[in-house]
């Protein structure tokens, strides 16, 4: 049965205004149904899609599980699901918002331990001084084993946290901690310091596709038509269009040259990157092409789409 493209994204809070200007912003209005406070939606502007309000970490367990074919979410909770990502989905694209680092904090009053492998020294003579191993404070326990293991440290036990992770050093739970931070300054207010090797992940709200979902060709078709329309959006937010009337022989080189250099020819002028736009003006200006004009385009669609190509490479090999 052909059903509906399933697109999964949060259901509350700045992460769903987040995605929702974004979408707005590539030119696909976020529509509930049944009202604002309803959990199905669609989406105006691509048709063959609909849309689940769910919860960040219900996004990524629906991912995981194959309800969903496409969700947003952070890729916190993508890494934090158990078993090779790269076999249950793919990450086709950071979004720039929803920005989090994982990072390992210990106590202020720690001073002699800034790194790994100070606390790695720090956990091995506590261990052997009073027989009982650091407790660490998460709720993030795969990354935190999978990083710990990388810098050779044993000698820890995790307290699974349930609340909130970064006071447990000051209950008295546990000596230091593993979690998300954005400013750090909640991480501050409890006395705590970020080691300058202890970021684990910096994470980002990501656009991801399940692996395990049953596709049909309708919605992979549906996927692709937005792939392609985030991309361009994309494409045109770093990029300019330079017209002029006409181009004489003597400023053909100067084209060529800004061609060489990563601008691609349009119809009576180029597309440049944004950050070139000045350069680039004054360069044909100079060459006698005038008068130059430059625009912002709204979508830039190019012929190849490289998260279209990742996914449909991605669920041929699975």
């Amino acid at each position: 049965m052909n059903g509906p493209l399933i697109i999964a994204v949060p259901s509350k809070g700045r992460l769903k205004e987040q995605v929702e200007a974004w979408l707005a912003d590539c030119g696909l209005k976020l529509e509930a149904d049944g009202g604002s406070r309803g959990y199905s939606g669609h989406l105006k502007g691509l048709d063959g899609a609909q849309v689940r309000l769910l919860s960040a970490g219900d996004i990524a367990e629906a991912l995981d599980a194959g309800e969903v074919h496409l969700g947003v979410t952070g890729e916190d909770l993508m890494r934090e699901r158990p078993g090779d990502l790269s076999s249950r989905a793919l990450l086709l694209r950071p979004l720039g918002f929803g920005r989090a680092d994982l990072v390992v904090a210990t106590p202020k009053s720690w001073l002699d331990v800034v790194t790994m492998a100070d606390l790695e020294e720090v956990s091995h003579d506590i261990l052997a001084r009073t027989g009982r191993r650091i407790r660490v404070a998460t709720k993030y326990i795969l990354q935190t084993r999978a990083y710990f293991a990388r810098h050779g440290l044993v000698d820890y036990r995790i307290v699974e946290s349930g609340g909130a992770t970064e006071g447990a050093p000051a209950a008295g739970a546990a000596e230091l901690v593993v979690d998300i931070t954005t400013t750090g300054a909640t991480l501050e207010a409890n006395g705590l310091k970020v080691l300058d090797d202890g970021v684990i992940l910096r994470s980002q709200a990501q656009l991801a596709a399940s692996l395990r979902a049953e596709w049909t060709p309708g919605q992979m078709a549906t996927a692709e038509a937005l792939l392609r329309q985030v991309e361009a959006r994309a494409a045109a937010r770093s990029s300019a269009t330079l017209t002029w009337p006409a181009t004489n022989a003597a400023a053909e080189a100067v084209v060529a040259d800004l061609v060489a250099q990563g601008a691609s020819r349009r119809p009576n002028g180029l597309l440049v990157a944004a950050q070139a736009v000045a350069d680039a003006g004054r360069a044909l200006s100079r060459a006698g092409l005038g008068p130059v004009t430059a625009a912002q385009p709204d979508f830039v669609f190019e012929t190849d789409s490289l998260g279209w190509s990742q996914l449909k490479a991605a669920l041929q090999n699975n």
